[in-house]
C-alpha cells in the first residue's frame, strides 16, 4: 500500500463498521476522528513515567486489565463511538511503553497492530473489529505476563547537547555499537525533537548495522504506525527500534559475537560505486532483468548479492525496480521451501509447515520493510537500505528446492475453472492444511484471470482467526501489498505464497478470537 493510499485507508476505516453487529445508534460517529493529544513526557503525573495525554486512560486500560476482562470493555467503547484506529493507537503506545523493543512476543505483537487495522478495512463491517481485538488481546496478555506498569522499559529521557555539525546517524550508530543505552537515548531524544522524519533517517544507520528481520521490520512498522497514532508520538514509537538495536549489541558483546560483515561491506560498496550524493537513477528494468536479478539474489552469497545490487544502482536502475528485485527474491524462497524439517518443529509448527519464522516468511517481511524504508528515505538511506536488503535476503537458499511450488503434478490435479468452484476448493484446502493444493488452486485461479478480491476474502478469514505463530497479520499485509505493486509476471506468486502460509497456519485459533467473535455476535 502506498503512503497516500494507506493514509486514505486510515481516514476511512472504522466508519459504521460495527453497526450491523452491535446496532449502535452512533455508528456515524465511529469514524476515525483526529487523535488530539500528544505525548506529554515532561508533565506526567509521575516524574519518570511517560504520559500520553488524552489517550492515557485508554492506554492504561489496555496495560492494566487482564485480557479476558479487557475485550468486553473495548467492545463497549466501540459501541459508544471509539474508533478502531484509536484502539490500535492506544495498543501501540501501551506496547511501546511496556516493552520498549526488548521482548520477543512484545515487539512481534506491536508489529501486528497496524497490519490488523489494515485487515479490518478489508473485512465486512460486522467482522471488521476481529483482527484488532485479537491482537490487542495478545498485547494485553503479554503486557500482564511481562509485569505491566511496574516493569515498563520506556521512561522520559532528557535530550543531549550534540557536537556542532555532527552526523546524527553516525552518533546513533556509535552509541549502538558501544551498547550505550544512555548515549543512544539522549542523542535520539535531541534528534526526534527536531524532526520525526530526520530522526527516522538517522535511526537507519543503527538498523543497517545487522541483518535481522526483527530489527528492520520493527523499524518500518514503528514508522508506519505513526499514520495511526500521529507523528507527535514518533519519539516514543521509534525509541523501541533504537533500543532493540542497542539491546541486541549488548547481548552480542556478552556472548563474544562479532558484528555483521555488512558493517564493513556497506561503506565499501557505497564508496566503490560512488553511490553517495548522486542523482536518483531512472533506468527502467524489464521483466527479464527483474527475474534474473531476483534469482541471483536468492541463490548468491550475501556479499555477492550486495555487490550486484550496488552495481545496479550505480548503473542507474530505478530504486523502486531494485526494491522489487528484493521482494521477488524473498517470495522465491517461500515458493521453493520444502517445509520445516523435523528438527526445526515446535508447538504449532509441525513437519512441512512454512508459517511463522520460516525462511520465506521472514525474508518476505524483511524485504518488504527494506523496500518501504527505501521509499520514504533520503538518498543515502535509500541506496543503503537496498544494498543491506540484498545482503539480508541472500544466502538462505541452501536447503531449498531449485524450482517453485506448485509443480506440474500438483497443477495437473486442478480441474476446476469456474471462480466459485475454485474458491470452494481453496477453502477446503485451507481447512485441511493442504498447502500445495491451496497453491495450485490459487495459481489456476490467477492464471484464468479471475478477480483477486473474492480470493482475498477467503484468505483473510483464515488469517483473522489463526494464531499464525505471531506472523499471520504481518505476512498477510506483506503479501497483499507486494501483490498490489509488483509487475504482472510475479504478481500471483505473492498470493500463491499467501495461500500456502494460510494453509500451513490453519486450524490453530488465536487466543482471544472466539471471545471477540462472541462479543461482536459474529457467527
Amino acid at each position: 500500500m502506498s503512503t497516500s493510499s494507506r493514509r486514505a485507508f486510515l481516514a476511512d476505516v472504522g466508519r459504521g463498521m460495527l453497526a450491523a453487529s452491535v446496532g449502535t445508534a452512533v455508528a456515524s460517529e465511529l469514524g476515525l476522528g483526529k487523535i488530539e493529544a500528544a505525548a506529554d513526557e515532561k508533565n506526567s503525573e509521575k516524574k519518570d513515567v511517560l504520559h500520553f495525554g488524552a489517550l492515557e486512560p485508554l492506554v492504561a486500560l489496555i496495560q492494566d486489565t487482564q485480557p479476558d476482562k479487557l475485550l468486553p470493555l473495548l467492545t463497549e467503547k466501540l459501541r459508544t463511538g471509539t474508533s478502531l484506529k484509536t484502539l490500535t493507537a492506544a495498543g501501540a503506545l501501551a506496547n511501546a511503553r511496556t516493552f520498549g523493543g526488548h521482548d520477543y512476543i512484545g515487539y512481534h505483537t506491536f508489529m501486528a497492530l497496524a497490519p490488523a487495522l489494515q485487515m479490518a478495512g478489508e473485512l465486512p463491517s460486522e467482522r471488521a473489529a476481529l483482527p484488532v481485538l485479537k491482537v490487542i488481546f495478545r498485547n494485553a496478555a503479554r503486557i500482564q505476563a511481562f509485569g505491566g506498569h511496574d516493569k515498563e522499559i520506556l521512561h522520559p529521557v532528557a535530550p543531549a547537547k550534540l557536537p556542532a555539525g555532527a552526523n546524527g546517524g553516525e552518533l546513533l550508530q556509535a552509541a549502538s555499537r558501544a551498547a550505550d543505552f544512555d548515549k543512544a537515548e539522549t542523542t535520539f531524544a535531541t534528534l526526534a525533537a527536531a524532526s520525526p522524519g530526520e530522526a527516522f533517517g538517522h535511526l537507519q544507520y543503527a538498523v543497517e548495522d545487522e541483518v535481522d528481520v526483527h530489527r528492520v521490520v520493527l523499524s518500518w512498522r514503528a514508522w508506519a504506525t505513526l499514520d495511526i497514532t500521529g507523528q507527535e508520538y514518533a519519539h516514543s514509537l521509534l525509541r523501541q527500534s533504537l533500543r532493540y538495536c542497542v539491546n541486541t549489541e549488548s547481548m552480542s558483546k556478552s556472548r563474544g559475537r562479532a558484528g555483521s560483515a555488512i558493517r564493513t561491506l556497506l561503506p565499501k560498496l557505497l564508496e566503490n560505486h560512488k553511490l553517495l550524493g548522486r542523482a536518483e537513477g531512472d533506468r527502467k528494468a524489464d521483466d527479464g532483468w527483474i527475474a534474473k536479478m531476483a534469482r541471483l539474489v536468492a541463490d548468491a552469497s550475501p556479499e555477492q548479492a550486495a555487490e550486484a545490487i550496488a552495481a545496479a544502482l550505480a548503473e542507474g536502475f530505478a530504486s523502486d525496480d531494485v526494491g522489487e528485485v528484493l521482494c521477488v527474491a524473498a517470495n522465491e524462497l517461500l515458493l521453493r521451501d520444502p517445509g520445516r524439517p523435523k528438527e526445526w518443529t515446535s508447538d504449532g509448527k509441525g513437519v512441512g509447515s512454512c508459517h511463522g519464522d520460516s525462511v520465506g516468511v521472514h525474508a518476505s517481511d524483511a524485504a518488504n520493510a527494506w523496500r518501504n524504508i527505501a521509499k520514504v528515505s533520503n538518498q543515502r538511506n535509500r541506496v543503503a537500505s537496498l544494498i543491506v536488503g540484498a545482503f539480508h535476503t541472500a544466502g538462505q537458499a541452501g536447503r531449498l528446492n531449485k524450482d517453485f511450488y506448485p509443480n506440474a503434478e500438483q497443477l495437473e490435479k486442478v480441474t476446476a475453472k469456474a471462480p466459485t468452484e475454485l474458491l470452494a476448493e481453496i477453502d477446503a484446502a485451507l481447512r485441511t492444511q493442504d498447502q500445495f493444493r491451496a497453491m495450485a488452486l490459487t495459481h489456476r485461479y490467477g492464471e484464468l484471470g479471475h478477480s483477486a478480491r473474492p480470493l482475498l476474502d477467503v484468505l483473510i478469514r483464515f488469517g483473522t482467526s489463526s494464531d499464525g505463530a505471531l506472523h499471520a497479520e504481518k505476512y498477510y499485509c506483506t503479501a497483499t501489498e507486494e501483490f498490489g505493486r509488483v509487475r504482472t509476471p510475479f504478481k500471483w506468486r505473492q498470493l500463491e505464497a499467501l495461500a500456502r502460509v494460510t494453509a500451513s497456519e490453519s486450524g490453530r485459533v488465536a487466543a482471544g478470537y472466539d471471545q471477540a467473535r462472541e462479543l461482536l455476535k459474529v457467527t
